[in-house]
C-alpha cells in the first residue's frame, strides 16, 4: 500500500506537472468501519482542488456500482471530491466507473477526474503509436514466459522452441530488457533473461507495449485445413471458454506459412465475409500453434486480438478470460 501511496503521487505530478503530497486522512476514524478496512484514506490537493484519495487494499476489484455508493457514504464527513485509487482496474470496470461518474487514479496508466475536467489514458494513446510496440518475436517470447512460466530464457532455447533465429531472440531479449519487463543473467557464458516480477504483474505493465496478433482476416468457403485442425481464434475461442454465445460463422488463426498454403487452394477475398457456411481466418504476427491448447490459441493472443471490440459482453467475457489465467 505505502508503494501505492507513492507511485500515486508520481503518477500525478509526472502527469500534471505539479507536486502532489498526499498524507493520511485525519477523519478516517469517522467513517463506517467496512470501509475503514477496505481503503486507506489520504488527502492532497490536485490543481489546488482538495480530494480525499480512496485507496483500495482489496485483494479483488469491487463492482462500480458499489464503489459509487462508498463515495457516496463519505460525503458528509468530506466536504470536497473524493477520488477512487486501485493499482489495476479492469478495462470495463474503468468503463463502468466512468459512467458511475467515479473520479479514479489508476497510477501509470489511467486518471479520470472529471471535476478538473480531466480524462488522460496513457494506455490507449500509447497503443497507437506502433514504434513503441514491441516486435512480434519479442511479444512470443513474452507469451511464452507468461504462460509457461520459464525463467532463464536464453536465445539458443528459444530459438529451438519458438522456431526463430538466435539472433532475432538475442534481439527480443533486448526489447523485453529495455522496459524493464525482465532482466539479464549470466548463467556461465549464455545469457538469460527473468522476469523482474510476477507474471501477472509483468502482464499489465506490458499492456501498452503489446499489439493484436493478427496482421488481417479474411473469409473461405470452408473451415481452413481440414484435419490440419488450426485452433479456433476470435468470438470462436471466446465463446469456447466463456458463456458467450456462438459466432455463425467459426474463426480460426494460422500463421503466415499456413496462409501461403491455404492461399495456394482457396480464393479467399472472392468470399463474403457474412456468407452463411463460410469461415473466418486470422492470420497472425506469429504462429497461433506455439502457444495453442485444447483447439484454441492462448488466453492472452486472444485477449490482444479482441481488445479493441467495442461490446461489453466480449468485454466482460475477456476480462473472465485473463481471470481464469493460471498465473
Amino acid at each position: 500500500m505505502a508503494d501505492l501511496e507513492a507511485r500515486l503521487g508520481r503518477y500525478l505530478h509526472d502527469t500534471l506537472g505539479v507536486a502532489v503530497i498526499v498524507t493520511p486522512w485525519g477523519g478516517a476514524d469517522r467513517v463506517f468501519p467496512f470501509l475503514q478496512d477496505r481503503y486507506r484514506f489520504l488527502t492532497g490537493r490536485i490543481l489546488g482542488q482538495r480530494c480525499l484519495f480512496m485507496a483500495d487494499r482489496g485483494e479483488r476489484e469491487e463492482a462500480p456500482a458499489v464503489i459509487r455508493k462508498h463515495v457516496d457514504q463519505l460525503y458528509g464527513k468530506w466536504d470536497d471530491f473524493v477520488v477512487y485509487v486501485r493499482e489495476r482496474i479492469t478495462a470495463y470496470n474503468r468503463k463502468r466507473l466512468i459512467e458511475q461518474k467515479v473520479p479514479f487514479v489508476v497510477p501509470g496508466n489511467q486518471m479520470y477526474l472529471p471535476m478538473l475536467g480531466i480524462d488522460l489514458r496513457e494506455h490507449l494513446r500509447k497503443l497507437r503509436r506502433e514504434k513503441n510496440l514491441l516486435t512480434p518475436a519479442a511479444q512470443a517470447v513474452l507469451i511464452h514466459a507468461l504462460l509457461r512460466g520459464h525463467e532463464n530464457l536464453g536465445p539458443t532455447v528459444l530459438a529451438g522452441e519458438l522456431g526463430y533465429s538466435v539472433m532475432t531472440m538475442s534481439r527480443a531479449l533486448d526489447e523485453l530488457e529495455a522496459p524493464g519487463l525482465g532482466q539479464s543473467v549470466a548463467l556461465g557464458r549464455a545469457r538469460c533473461l527473468c522476469l523482474t516480477r510476477s507474471r501477472r504483474a509483468v502482464w499489465e505493465e506490458a499492456q501498452p507495449l503489446l499489439r493484436s496478433p493478427v496482421r488481417s482476416r479474411h473469409a473461405l468457403p470452408t473451415e481452413p485445413g481440414g484435419e490440419a485442425g488450426y485452433p479456433r481464434a476470435g468470438l470462436s475461442a471466446l465463446a469456447d471458454l466463456t458463456m458467450l454465445a456462438e459466432p455463425a460463422n467459426p474463426t480460426f488463426a494460422v500463421g503466415r506459412k499456413d496462409w501461403a498454403a491455404i492461399r495456394s487452394e482457396a480464393a479467399p477475398e472472392a468470399t463474403p465475409p457474412d456468407e452463411p457456411g463460410t469461415a473466418s481466418v486470422e492470420v497472425w504476427h506469429y504462429a497461433p500453434t506455439l502457444f495453442a491448447h485444447d483447439g484454441r490459441v492462448d488466453r492472452l493472443s486472444l485477449y490482444l486480438s479482441l481488445r479493441e471490440v467495442r461490446d461489453e459482453r466480449v468485454q466482460a467475457a475477456l476480462e473472465k478470460v485473463i481471470q481464469e489465467v493460471p498465473w
